[in-house]
């Protein structure tokens, strides 16, 4: 249970990115009206920005 926890605290940034990031972006873009390019959907498209931020704070070890 111990490394369950340390293993969601490890990866904190990514899981934030993605499941707090990724839907608020996602509703941004559709209350602003904004099309995503290529085809995606805004959910999509948040998935990708919030992940990708996650990732780098991941890399980094912080968010700004």
């Amino acid at each position: 249970m111990v490394q369950v926890i340390k293993a969601i605290f490890y990866f904190g940034p990514l899981l934030f990115g993605i499941g707090f990031l990724a839907p608020l972006s996602a509703q941004i873009i559709q209350a602003m009206g904004w099309t995503p390019p290529f085809g995606l959907t805004p959910l999509m498209t948040g998935l990708i920005l919030g992940g990708a931020y996650g990732l780098l704070a991941q890399i980094r070890g912080r968010w700004v």
